[in-house]
């Protein structure tokens, strides 16, 4: 059974909302079919494209995630948002005369899709799965800043591979927040992960970039999930972070996710 549709909400110019779904805890027929109502021929024929069903589901799911949980912040049905993306690939909302100045950013990985909203800044979000196959702390050796490889070898061998996903998932966002991917030198940029020190960056001086102007968590929601967050405050003001769990087009309810790190 589907909801009325919920309460506008308010998003403060100082506040992060994060929006958590869980895509194995959604397989209602009916509930499905109308996550598909929502999309455009273009986002149906991408969900075709893919070879798994279990990623077909998480891409229905995700645009599901997206379109409803921006329509919470106004009066614009969820069907009716249209995208854009930018050179690097980022998306981005093609805005309309009287819409908010929402920015947004997704992250998925298997067993759980994020979204982050905000007000005109940019942020970018990741989230991994920090059992999957095929991330280890070699790939620290080859895109890690020197800082990061010496600092991540300092760790316990039996505790490295975790603490890798700590150093990934910050410079994911980091990149998705400068809209700019890959095309962004990680071995330029240096995230500070230490036990008693707030969570901070540094850059090389090619990268032209300023440490003061940006916010960070890194969180565990799940045993088997790690996330981070970067939020750009050119404003110089803290951002306060919201997390909800959502069931698209049903309804949400607060998360309590742990806080490991944040700036």
């Amino acid at each position: 059974m589907l909801s009325p549709k919920l309460p506008t909400l308010k998003l403060n110019p100082d506040e992060l909302h994060l929006w958590f779904v869980f895509p194995n805890e959604i397989q209602d027929v009916e509930l499905l079919s109308a996550y598909e109502k929502l999309m455009t021929p273009e986002e149906q024929a991408q969900r075709q494209r893919f070879h798994f069903a279990k990623h077909q589901h998480q891409y229905l799911v995700t645009r599901a995630l997206i379109r409803t949980t921006l329509s919470r912040y106004t009066e614009i049905e969820p069907g009716h948002w249209r995208f854009s993306k930018n050179a690097y690939g980022r998306p981005e909302i093609i805005a309309s005369e009287g819409m908010p100045s929402l920015r947004f950013n997704l992250s998925h990985t298997d067993g759980l899709v994020i979204c982050g909203i905000v007000l005109k800044q940019d942020v970018g979000v990741d989230v991994e799965n920090i059992e999957r196959h095929g991330a280890t702390v070699d790939i620290a050796d080859r895109f890690f800043s020197p800082q990061e490889v010496k600092d991540l070898y300092a760790i316990d061998e039996k505790e490295r591979r975790t603490h890798f996903f700590d150093y990934w998932t910050l410079k994911e966002s980091y990149i998705k927040a400068r809209g700019m991917g890959l095309s962004l030198p990680l071995e330029q940029f240096t995230f500070h992960i230490s036990e008693n020190e707030p969570l901070r960056i540094s850059f090389d001086p090619k990268l032209q970039d300023e440490p003061n102007k940006w916010q960070f968590w890194l969180l565990k929601p799940t045993q088997h999930h790690k996330v981070a967050i970067s939020l750009c405050q050119e404003m110089k003001i803290k951002y306060q972070l919201t997390v909800n769990k959502v069931i698209p087009l049903i309804g949400e309810q607060p998360f309590f996710c742990p806080i490991l790190k944040q700036s």
